[in-house]
């Protein structure tokens, strides 16, 4: 019990510490959307973990040293690896927060992505050459040294270690970095490093077999797999992941709720960095409305996007006919063929072009992303099936990809 609210009561001050540093250097800090906020707040966090990596690494890599143990030397090092890393995220945020010039017309904040890349990359090679370190010492065994400043070195970096876990983890979420993210995952995998070395020293001291080299290889799996990790995070959003689903709902139901938009489709969204969006979308109107008016109002939605959610949104007006009671009915008809073949199947942009002998229905299906049907085979399905309805109908179909997570399909009501 007394331990639990030891725990607790570190958790309250932990979390008091923090209000007082985001209060204390950051201004304007609950305008997250800014750039120069987002970048103080990156600044802050590196600054941190440069002085509090470089305290603990000291520490450990002398008394590993002086009572010679391969685990703490290896976990001083890990920890000086921290300290490099944060002087990269510092870098980082302060290139990611330069404004758009020529050379870079969406903004530097992909930046910030690459020092998380840089990062991940520097903890793996770290965890490789401490692999070999723990290796030479199974190889070479000495005795490693017991001793109380091992025990208080190792616990203090416990506690400091949690708290900066906490820390990037709150400053993180808070401006959505990727970069801080990364660098609370690999704090907590420092936490769990350093407390099987310090388990270690008392097996050793208790049972008298040297397991100093392998508890060495185990916190250098660690620190291999928390580079893994961050890396996976990082290389999502680099090679272009799918936006969040509440993120695209969003956009959706906005775009949904002005008067006169019916339906959209086709929506794309491209991150250039943390909060840094370009999207574009098809939207359809009545093809009986006034085409000024229709372009008033995909302006009108332009630019509150700008200004609301900071997002650069290109809008391709799309008019269709709505008061046609037999192109309704073909409509009908033709989706209901589709979704016959695939419940996951959307239809969009429907045209009729009658002729003397047979009439064209043209359309786009869309797909879900790694589909398993060929666009071609789908066609021929599709072709297929509006042939049994009647033998004149010609079925002139687009295949799209469906590059969001969701998709609304119902007409607005």
């Amino acid at each position: 019990m007394q331990t639990i609210k030891k725990s607790f009561g570190f958790c309250l001050q932990g979390s008091a510490m923090i209000n007082f540093i985001i209060k204390k250097f950051i201004k304007d800090y609950e305008n997250v959307n800014d750039m120069k906020v987002r970048e103080s707040y990156g600044v802050t966090a590196s600054v941190t973990g440069i002085i509090a990596n470089t305290v603990l690494s000291a520490g450990k890599i002398v008394t590993g040293i002086f009572f010679n143990s391969i685990s703490v030397t290896a976990d001083g090092v890990n920890n000086l690896s921290d300290g490099a890393s944060s002087v990269i995220t510092l870098i980082g945020f302060k290139i990611s927060g330069k404004p758009a010039d020529r050379d870079h017309p969406f903004g530097h904040a992909r930046m910030e992505y690459l020092t998380g890349l840089i990062l991940g990359i520097a903890v793996i090679l770290v965890g490789i050459e401490l692999i070999k370190s723990s290796f030479d010492k199974i190889m070479n065994p000495s005795k490693t040294i017991f001793s109380i400043e091992m025990v208080i070195v190792l616990s203090l970096s416990v506690l400091i270690k949690l708290w900066l876990s906490l820390f990037y983890k709150r400053l993180g979420n808070k401006i959505s970095s990727a970069a801080l993210k990364a660098s609370s995952t690999d704090s907590r995998n420092d936490v769990i490093s350093t407390l099987v070395v310090l388990l270690s020293l008392f097996i050793s001291e208790i049972t008298g077999y040297e397991v100093d080299g392998y508890v060495g290889i185990l916190v250098a799996l660690f620190i291999l797999y928390s580079g893994y990790d961050i890396l996976r995070d990082i290389l999502n959003p680099l090679l272009g992941e799918m936006p969040d689903e509440k993120f695209t709902e969003l956009i959706e139901s906005k775009i949904l709720s002005y008067e006169g938009i019916l339906n959209i489709h086709d929506l794309v969204v491209h991150n250039y960095g943390p909060n840094r969006h370009f999207a574009t979308v098809h939207a359809e109107v009545d093809a009986k409305e006034n085409i000024l008016r229709s372009h008033d109002l995909i302006d009108n939605i332009e630019r509150d996007f700008a200004r609301e959610m900071d997002i650069n949104l290109v809008i391709h007006l799309d008019p269709i006919i709505t008061d046609d009671e037999e192109i309704n009915e073909l409509r009908s008809m033709t989706e209901k063929k589709v979704k016959s073949i695939d419940e996951r199947l959307s239809m969009h942009d429907f045209r009729v072009v009658k002729g003397e002998t047979h009439t064209n229905l043209i359309f786009d299906v869309v797909v879900p992303v790694g589909y398993e049907i060929k666009s071609s085979e789908l066609v021929e399905l599709i072709e297929k099936e509006i042939k049994k309805e009647n033998e004149t109908y010609f079925a002139v179909v687009t295949v799209d990809k469906n590059y969001v997570s969701t998709y609304i399909n119902e007409l607005k009501q």
